[in-house]
């Protein structure tokens, strides 16, 4: 599994007319077929620059359904939001491969 995160700060003048795009947004991805789940979450840190910043988890089961997924839709997803949002929000993306999941052992009593 590979995980294609995106880490988005957004400036507080346009914050609630973002979040409910990038929902709307995220949708898209993974309509793409090339995604199996995507999480959004709120990162917990103040930022010197100011504004809102939020990770976008997107799981592919495949290097090759990423790799398609930035060749056929990747271009026009990205110029969508840099369109609409471009001079309030950076965003910078990492790509993480999962080595390993654990879970908790069940405890008994």
């Amino acid at each position: 599994m590979y995980i294609y995160n995106v880490t988005i700060n957004i400036d507080e003048s346009a914050h609630n007319e973002w979040l409910s795009w990038i929902q709307e947004h995220i949708k898209e991805v993974l309509d793409t077929g090339k995604f199996v789940s995507a999480k959004l979450t709120q990162v917990l840190v103040e930022e010197e620059m100011g504004g809102i910043t939020y990770s976008v988890q997107y799981t592919a089961k495949t290097r090759e359904d990423l790799d398609e997924y930035y060749k056929v839709d990747a271009p026009k997803l990205r110029s969508d939001g840099m369109k609409k949002f471009a001079d309030k929000m950076v965003a910078f993306r990492t790509e993480l491969k999962v080595v390993n999941e654990f879970y908790p052992t069940s405890v008994s009593n």
